[in-house]
């Protein structure tokens, strides 16, 4: 395979995965195939959008981190969470208490990234009001949604919006601030609390920036855990830690489906879960779809409430950061000290230009590549169209593209296979070592065709 474009916080753990290809059909950009028996991710196709993670029914998928000691390379160690991370506790347990446990088991700063939305809600509606952006602009918040738009839709890399994230606006607010106590720079480290690989692997491979703010990420799912039973089992009860201010409504509710949509300017449009993203942009692609002003796109259903390292599910998540905005009696409260540096903020969360990195291309050489597109077409001609996946790729198009890559060949479909046994061209055992090739000899064993001499 080609060299990879990006750092992947997705991985498979060979010693655990058995090749079921519950992944391989999950992967919406057909980034898995099956190879002696094992699940294998091409790195030029993966997004980390974490479906593979789903639907993996031995836990063989997992995500790449880093250790939690690592904060403690720091003096100063800044916690950036998303208002999902709150959501993830019983209401019995009170944000004040999570704080507190956050301190306490290393921490000296924490920072809510939403209180950042309202300077980003602003610039995004200056960006509307820009001449000569493309639309529909579309939102850089998720970027698994990023990641796809570059491998699979490279023509609306330009319609991203070109500004950063909450979390990364609120890094450079938090830092700026203690630099400006005295603080060396060197000695504050910022983690982000995330509740999707994709975050991970942002930060390790941002794209529109050199280098991220943020110097790490912390595991949601893995956090929660040591959160949850330290409050559980304190004999005594948590040192309560307040809350600097209040956020208002739409920031507490901005990483979720709509949030974001609903305060922008024109016609907005929300579309969640990887899937139907890629059916919507393919259409606004080939221009069936018009007149949008901006588009927020997310990976996972219920934005991200439904990321995969959370632990709560994503409705009761969504019903729980709903009922914090009822019980919520400050409507627009803002926080005044982020936005003494606004200018500052401004002038760091423009980003570059996305670079588009079609993952379509068979070839480096365009006119290569083009004889390759009309080569795989011959050859998908050739196959049955089923798509059944037992040659290891997930469809019959997948497999003619990795046969003209040289990463197959047209006797892995088993019916192509049957042809060329009764045209005498393959013999039986041939067609075995194939098979076990792909799906590993003990497979092949076990199954309930039994290999003979």
């Amino acid at each position: 395979m080609d060299k990879p474009f990006f750092f992947h916080a997705i991985k498979v753990d060979e010693q655990k995965c058995i090749g079921c290809s519950h992944c391989m059909n999950a992967c919406p950009t057909e980034a898995i195939r099956i190879w002696n028996g094992k699940a294998i991710i091409d790195d030029n196709k993966c997004i980390d959008c974490g479906e593979c993670y789903r639907a993996c029914p031995v836990k063989a998928i997992y995500v790449e981190e880093n250790s939690f000691d690592t904060i403690f390379n720091y003096k100063y160690r800044i916690a950036l969470f998303p208002s999902v991370f709150v959501g993830q506790f019983p209401d019995k347990i009170q944000p004040s208490q999570v704080y507190s446990e956050l301190h306490q088991i290393g921490f000296t700063h924490l920072f809510e990234v939403e209180r950042a939305v309202e300077i980003l809600n602003r610039k995004i509606v200056e960006y509307q009001k820009k001449k000569g952006n493309p639309l529909p602009v579309i939102s850089s918040f998720c970027p698994s949604v990023i990641r796809l738009i570059q491998v699979k839709f490279p023509s609306l890399a330009d319609n991203i919006l070109k500004l950063g994230t909450p979390s990364d606006i609120a890094a450079y607010y938090i830092k700026k601030k203690l630099i400006d106590t005295g603080i060396p720079e060197n000695d504050i480290g910022i983690f982000y609390i995330t509740p999707c690989a994709a975050k991970i692997a942002a930060i390790k491979s941002p794209v529109g920036e050199e280098k991220s703010i943020v110097d790490g990420a912390i595991n949601l799912n893995s956090l929660y855990n040591i959160i949850y039973r330290r409050i559980k089992n304190s004999q005594t009860k948590t040192c309560i830690v307040p809350e600097s201010s209040q956020l208002s409504d739409y920031e507490v509710l901005w990483s979720l489906t709509k949030g974001e949509a609903k305060r922008v300017s024109g016609r907005a449009l929300a579309i969640d879960g990887i899937k139907n993203v890629m059916e919507f942009l393919e259409q606004v692609e080939n221009e069936e779809i018009k007149d949008i002003d901006y588009l927020e796109c997310r990976a996972c259903k219920e934005g991200c409430a439904g990321g995969i390292l959370n632990v709560q599910n994503r409705f009761i998540t969504v019903e729980t950061l709903n009922r914090r905005v009822q019980q919520n009696g400050n409507k627009n409260a803002y926080l005044c000290r982020i936005s003494k540096y606004e200018e500052y903020l401004s002038s760091k969360m423009i980003l570059k230009d996305v670079e588009p990195r079609s993952m379509m291309m068979l070839d480096s050489d365009m006119t290569e590549a083009m004889k390759k597109m009309v080569q795989a077409q011959k050859i998908l001609n050739q196959l049955p169209g089923i798509d059944c996946g037992a040659c290891g790729a997930p469809t019959c198009r997948a497999l003619s593209e990795d046969i003209v890559k040289g990463d197959a060949t047209l006797s892995h479909c088993v019916f192509v296979q049957k042809v060329m046994m009764n045209n005498g061209d393959i013999d039986m055992k041939t067609a075995f070592a194939i098979i076990d090739k792909i799906w590993g000899e003990q497979k092949a064993i076990k199954g309930t065709i039994k290999k003979t001499e």
